[in-house]
């Protein structure tokens, strides 16, 4: 059996070797990360039809190439919140008026809210389209003992409410906020950051002296952080590809297949979701396929990591090198998108399910008494939404449980959970750069230059300013 890692090991090394030589040759970030994805992809599959999906080989195989891949992701998670508070100080300390602050966040939150509610309103379509119901699906033990979990997970979902949310972005201990110890860690990291951006401009006319000693700290810090996020975004495509290997190489067919109903409906439905964010991009005056070329490498990294708020270094880089949105706003939109308003997640799974579900306890899900209170339950439960793995199972139990249905029938769908879920964070990730995008544009800040540039940096390029 070992001697099957160390050549499974071998091959790997082989296929990142050949992406090394393909950045040596200055090949496109894009090109990069979708060579990252094909391979993991191909490898994986080999591995499964060599081996078995079960196989100690795969399991081995994974656990190593799990240093690249969970590694990567770490490594995007340490950057998080310095990433969030020298971005936002700093482009609070560029802010001509005070207002401006109140208004970015009024079309980022209000941008995440409504397309949330458009989202859940396309997953209950897709769901009546596809005649999805739970109704007389069987459990194996690993589903069995999923619904038991997320019953036991039900007392918290149930204790959950709109003030305690809103509270709990309140920053009590701003530097245990920094480490992520909390599911709302990131929006309180971001007020914090804003208390001090704003405490700085307040002493700018009285004591210039201090406030440009802070402004110049603010500069070199931003330089060493924007620096240490090049570094590690020249990682992303060899992260990908191990992601995508053990991502393919661990998922059954068996499973998919029984449960293919429901994996086409979510991806018609993020599909469908995805075209709505397009619409909007191209409702406020910008080219919708420059769009999808310049995101493309973060929603594949989103892809394959199914970790939104992991994806906030390379989404900001994203918003600000191709897309030319400030930096303020994107950091705005990456990380307010990442625990509100989250598309696939918290907007089109809740809905499926809530439909899915409904049936079994003899309710309709296809009246307007039903569908009313379960888009504006959905729409308000997406605030707070932690964007990390099991995210889009906590807002499941917050609606779930609010609309009184049967929440264990959840469990039901666990073999297929990652493959859909891969969709949704990449769903979650698009929505909060159309927020970024659509703020950036309305405020009349976006750098058009930039945006129509075909020859836009790539992400993993380093910064040449202070």
């Amino acid at each position: 059996m070992a001697i099957n890692i160390i050549l499974n090991l071998l091959a790997a090394l082989v296929v990142i070797g050949f992406m090394f030589r393909q950045q040596s040759r200055h090949a496109t970030f894009t090109v990069r990360v979708f060579t990252g994805l094909g391979l993991g992809v191909l490898l994986g599959a080999a591995a499964q039809a060599i081996y078995g999906i079960d196989s100690l080989a795969i399991a081995g195989t994974n656990e190593y190439l799990g240093i690249i891949g969970n590694g990567y992701v770490k490594l995007l998670q340490m950057i998080i919140m310095p990433l969030i508070m020298v971005s936002i100080i700093s482009a609070i300390l560029k802010l001509k008026d005070a207002s401006s602050l109140g208004k970015i966040s009024a079309l980022t939150i209000g941008t995440l809210l409504i397309t949330t509610t458009v989202a859940a309103a396309i997953g209950i379509l897709m769901a009546k389209l596809f005649g999805l119901t739970a109704v007389g699906l069987t459990s194996s033990a690993a589903e069995v003992a999923r619904g038991i979990q997320l019953q036991g997970s039900l007392e918290t979902a149930k204790a959950l409410s709109l003030p305690k949310l809103l509270v709990s972005f309140v920053p009590t201990n701003p530097f245990l906020d920094m480490t992520g110890a909390r599911k709302t860690s990131t929006i309180a990291v971001v007020v914090f950051s804003i208390f001090i951006g704003v405490s700085a401009t307040g002493i700018a006319a009285k004591k210039p002296e201090i406030f440009a000693s802070f402004e110049h700290f603010m500069k070199v810090a931003h330089a060493i952080v924007m620096r240490m996020v090049t570094l590690v975004l020249r990682l992303t495509p060899y992260g990908v590809f191990a992601l995508m290997f053990e991502v393919v190489s661990s998922s059954s067919a068996a499973d998919i297949l029984k449960l293919i109903n429901f994996v086409v409906a979510s991806y018609s439905a993020l599909f469908l979701m995805f075209l709505v964010h397009l619409a909007i991009i191209s409702g406020v005056g910008l080219n919708p396929v420059r769009f999808v070329k310049k995101v493309f490498p973060v929603l594949a990294f989103a892809f394959t990591s199914r970790t939104s708020a992991g994806s906030i270094p390379m989404s900001v880089q994203t918003q600000t090198k191709r897309l030319g949105t400030p930096e303020g706003i994107a950091n705005f939109a990456a990380s307010f998108g990442s625990t509100i308003g989250q598309n696939g997640c918290a907007g089109i799974y809740p809905a499926m399910l809530a439909v899915m579900i409904a049936p079994t306890v003899g309710v309709d899900p296809f009246t307007i008494s039903f569908l009313l209170p379960l888009l504006a339950i959905i729409t308000i439960g997406s605030v707070g939404v932690a964007g990390v793995g099991g995210g889009a199972t906590f807002a499941a139990l917050i609606v779930l449980s609010a609309m009184d249905l049967p929440v264990a029938l959840a469990g039901l769908l666990i073999s297929v959970e990652p493959l859909i879920d891969m969709g949704r964070t990449a769903l979650n990730v698009s929505g909060s750069i159309t927020a970024g995008t659509v703020t950036s544009r309305v405020m009349g800040q976006t750098d058009l230059d930039v945006y129509n540039s075909d020859d836009a940096p790539d992400l993993d390029e380093a910064e040449h300013s202070v």
